[in-house]
């Protein structure tokens, strides 16, 4: 709700799915080249919480709460309930963000829009595999195999399409006129979707969230163009060809009508366009079509609206945002432009997505970004800024964000931060500081929220500068972190038995044989099912999470920077090394261990 100077600002909502957070890698317990996991979330998290609680003290600069009221912060913030929105009953008028915990789900062989991006002709062949690979998965690990037929991307095989469609849901049916004025939503949901096409699942993705959010946007709500806007690191090549798929068949209905044929529904028409490294995946290996595909211009030729703007290595902040951002990265938003002026201007068929991958980020791993093609933080919080005043312009404001990449901790977190606050409005003679997302106050706020033991985040001394902003920060967190610590909690009980074993400990005379260790037993989490739309209620108490790599209580370092694996991987890697020792024949005299 907004007031006074905030009055007409279009709302921003936030949209998480918990379910995201529950996925784990079973294979086995080495999680070191796991990137994709479902911890990125947290580190989202705590970007979105941090851009709440700046964005709240430029809002209402009268009325910031005293930093020591937890309660009183918590009680004030809109965490809205399952799919509802909570209402400002104070009559206050303060701004606030919506926070939505979704519970919508899809059933991807009876959805409509999924049918209509994965299906097929002769029946849902890929969609039907899809489903066989999830039931056999446990059955497969447990018998040593892999869940994942060969040739195909061996990473995470899970989904979460219902709460990017229950955000289109939301923006689409935003009225100014009512209470339900949601014009634009930023979704974080995981794993990624840009890379899958209509059967090919890859680079993480096993169904295109975005591509089936604007399906659904057509099919459901008679949207009839739609801008995809693409800048993760990697090209969305799974994207692009659903969108050349979807163009196509468009174009053959208008060619058969010029000709005679009887009108039919107008299908959709969608642009995409995309700024990406094209010496990174799928483009590495320098494959033609792939190479050719991530360097396509296309417009109004064949039905086709298509940019590809590559990534360039930039010297300074200066050469970034005068030589490549004004001169080559904004091309994908004039090209936006163009295609909806040619298409019949701003209208209510209209609605925008963004396919946000953070992964080109400054302050990603170097080990994902080789080719040194990124961008400073401020590219998330400028390109929502000028994505938005095309929606303004061309669909009433309407606007979804969606997570796509983005690996390491520092990545998410600034990204996620810069990203939320260029997609909310402020009001004139108030300024958006860019200082708020510096490495200095990354590494506090990374201190601040780095889990202690029993998983309580640390709290800033009294009296630092910065305390204000942190404690808002960490209220707003707190009952996300609750729901977070306790699935994975609940999750650890029910993991795998580790395959490591202890070292012999018999001596070395002893004529009784060391057993051999038990095989694993795999072990399947029973889900308990909940309707969709049912809230889910949230305490927001101190939850003790006992894990097996406890953080050291001095932490004065960063929880994570440039370069460096995840967290609880350096957790992992403080561990002494193992050491497995083969049993020989008994030593003889005079030997020794070595």
């Amino acid at each position: 709700m907004t007031s006074g100077s905030n009055l007409g600002l279009k709302q921003t909502g936030i949209f998480l799915q918990n379910a995201c957070i529950q996925h784990r890698y079973i294979r086995n317990q080495d999680l070191s080249n796991i990137v994709e996991r479902p911890e990125r979330l947290r580190a989202v998290n705590i970007g979105l919480a941090a851009a709440v609680a700046r964005l709240e003290a430029l809002m209402n600069p009268e009325s910031v709460e005293d930093p020591n009221d937890l309660a009183a912060a918590l009680g004030k913030m809109n965490f809205a309930e399952s799919s509802t929105q909570s209402k400002d009953e104070s009559g206050s008028g303060t701004w606030k963000v919506p926070i939505i915990k979704s519970e919508a789900k899809v059933d991807i062989l009876h959805n409509a829009a999924v049918k209509f991006v994965h299906g097929d002709i002769d029946g849902d062949v890929y969609l039907e595999t899809l489903q066989k690979w999830v039931r056999e998965s446990a059955e497969k690990i447990s018998q040593g195999e892999s869940e994942i037929p060969e040739g195909y991307s061996q990473g995470d095989l899970y989904w979460a399409l219902g709460t990017v469609c229950e955000a289109v849901d939301s923006v689409v049916a935003s009225s100014p006129s009512t209470s339900q004025n949601l014009s634009r939503a930023f979704v974080a949901i995981r794993p990624p979707g840009h890379h899958c096409g209509e059967d090919t699942p890859s680079g993480f993705c096993f169904v295109n969230n975005v591509a089936v959010a604007a399906a659904h946007a057509h099919l459901k709500h008679n949207i009839k163009r739609v801008v995809i806007f693409d800048i993760d690191l990697h090209h969305g090549n799974g994207t692009q060809s659903i969108v050349w798929q979807i163009n196509e068949e468009t174009y053959r209905q208008k060619l058969e009508q010029e000709a005679g044929a009887p009108p039919e529904k107008s299908g959709a028409q969608i642009y995409y366009g995309s700024v990406h490294d094209i010496l990174s995946y799928p483009c590495e290996d320098g494959k033609m079509e792939l190479v050719q595909a991530a360097s396509t211009s296309l417009h109004d030729a064949h039905g086709q609206f298509i940019e590809n703007v590559h990534l360039q290595t930039y010297t300074s902040e200066e050469h970034f945002w005068t030589e490549l951002y004004e001169k080559r990265y904004k091309r994908v938003l004039h090209k936006a432009e163009e295609f909806l002026n040619t298409t019949g201007g701003p209208g209510d068929d209209v609605l925008f997505f963004i396919s946000c991958g953070m992964d080109a980020c400054e302050h990603e791993y170097a080990s994902m970004s080789r080719h040194n093609r990124k961008v400073p933080t401020s590219f998330y919080h400028r390109f929502a800024r000028d994505a938005c005043a095309l929606a303004d312009k061309y669909a009433s404001g309407r606007l979804i964000s969606v997570l796509e990449g983005g690996y390491s901790d520092r990545a998410l977190i600034s990204g996620a931060m810069a990203h939320l606050v260029g997609l909310t409005d402020v009001p004139e003679g108030r300024e958006v500081d860019e200082g708020w997302w510096s490495v200095e106050n990354l590494i506090e706020l990374e201190k601040a929220t780095k889990k202690r033991r029993g998983g309580r985040p640390s709290l800033p001394a009294a009296g630092s500068t910065g305390r204000r902003w942190i404690e808002r920060t960490l209220a707003v967190l707190a009952p996300l972190d609750s729901v977070t610590a306790s699935i994975v909690s609940s999750l650890k009980a029910l993991a795998p038995v580790s395959s490591r074993t202890l070292r012999d400990r018999s001596r070395v005379g002893s004529k009784t044989p060391t057993p051999a260790p038990s095989p694993p037993r795999p072990t399947r989490a029973k889900a308990k099912p909940r309707k969709s739309g049912v809230p889910v209620e949230v305490d927001f108490v101190e939850v003790r999470v006992k894990k097996e790599e406890e953080e050291e209580e001095d932490g004065d370092e960063s929880s994570d920077s440039e370069g460096e694996p995840p967290v609880h991987l350096q957790a992992e890697m403080k561990k002494l090394p193992r050491v497995i020792l083969k049993l020989g024949p008994k030593a003889q005299a005079g030997e020794g261990s070595s």
